[in-house]
This record gives structure tokens, C-alpha cells and sequence, in this order.
């Protein structure tokens, strides 16, 4: 049965030569030797070894302003960094409040005569939070004391629900509104612009 199979073309030809000697010259060394291969190269190859085989100490920063670009990158980023720190320091990014272990953020907008408040209630610690009537009163900012204007009060209850928000709506539109929140110990005065 192995007769009938065609036999390949190269069956004979031997790949290897098994009984000749082996020639020193033939014969691959794979010996590595860096010495000598930087002996042959260039002035900046040799310039970059003699770099890496500097000792360096772990720097976070010099990376970060090692050239022109990544110094300018990294120094607007500590001055954005600065900036939006300064600006929540002084109430232009977050303005909420704290009253009484609850965390308020209030906002108002007019609509048609009218202004539409939006108190959004926030618990910070469940243990010290005050939970009960909120007394609330609103009128607009006065400017002079001459001028008279009429209060808006309205109540609410907080709970301990983690996060609540209540909606009223006061019958008069000014650039700017005060609102007084009042609880059994304390009173918490803002001024809110209306959007």
C-alpha cells in the first residue's frame, strides 16, 4: 500500500549533513557582548546609555515639568484647581447651607409675576438631623426702609428621608428675594436671586 503513494520530489536530498565535520567558520556564536556594540555606534546612542545608566530617584513632579508643554498643562491645572477651590470657598460654586444637621440648597425662579422657590433638603448626619416645621418667610429685598412690601409664610415638615424637596410659589417677581427659615432653635436668613 505504501508503494501506490507518490513519493515527494525532494526525498532524497538529505537536509542535513549528519558525517561531515562541523567548520569552525560555519558555526553562529550568539555571544553578546555590549561593550563592543556601543564601541561601533554613534556619539547619540552612546549619549542615551550613559543616561539611562544614571542612578534616578523616584520624582513625582520633575516628570510633570520636564518640558514646556507638560509645565504649561500642568500649571493650568493647578490654577483651575485654584480657581474653583476659591470660588466655592466663597459661596459662587455651592451655595448650600447647613441647618441643624440637614443640608439646604435653595433656588428660585420667575415665572409670570410670580416667583417659584425650590427648597431642596438634604440629610448630612442621620443622628444629629432635625426632623419637625420648618417656619418659612419670604419677601422681596428692600432696598430703603421706606419701602414696604408684603411677607409670604408658608410651613413645611422635614423628615429623616435622606434627600427632600419642597416647591411654593410667592406672589411677587423681584431681582432678589429673602428668605428666613426658622425651626425651634435656630433661624437661618439667605438672599436668593431669582432667575
Amino acid at each position: 500500500m505504501t508503494d501506490d503513494l507518490p513519493q515527494r520530489p525532494n526525498a532524497k536530498y538529505k537536509l542535513s549533513k549528519p558525517d561531515a565535520p562541523v567548520d569552525p567558520k560555519e558555526t553562529l556564536n550568539f555571544n553578546y557582548n555590549r561593550e563592543h556594540r556601543l564601541a561601533k555606534a554613534p556619539q547619540a546612542v552612546k549619549d542615551l546609555y550613559k543616561e539611562r545608566s544614571k542612578f534616578n530617584r523616584f520624582n513625582l513632579l520633575k516628570p510633570l515639568i520636564a518640558d514646556k508643554p507638560r509645565a504649561l498643562i500642568f500649571s493650568s491645572i493647578v490654577i483651575l484647581c485654584a480657581a474653583i477651590v476659591l470660588l466655592s470657598l466663597l459661596g459662587y460654586i455651592n451655595k448650600s447651607y447647613s441647618m441643624e444637621g440637614n443640608k439646604l440648597t435653595i433656588s428660585a425662579t420667575g415665572y409670570e409675576g410670580m416667583a417659584i422657590v425650590v427648597l431642596k433638603k438634604t440629610v448630612g448626619n442621620i443622628k444629629s438631623a432635625y426632623s419637625g416645621a420648618v417656619n418659612i418667610a419670604v419677601s422681596p429685598v428692600i432696598h430703603s426702609i421706606d419701602e414696604q412690601y408684603p411677607v409670604f409664610q408658608h410651613r413645611v415638615f422635614f423628615t429623616l428621608e435622606f434627600e427632600e424637596e419642597y416647591r411654593f410659589v410667592v406672589p411677587f417677581d423681584t431681582p432678589e428675594i429673602a428668605v428666613v427659615l426658622q425651626t425651634e432653635k435656630s433661624v437661618l436668613k439667605i438672599t436668593v436671586k431669582v432667575d
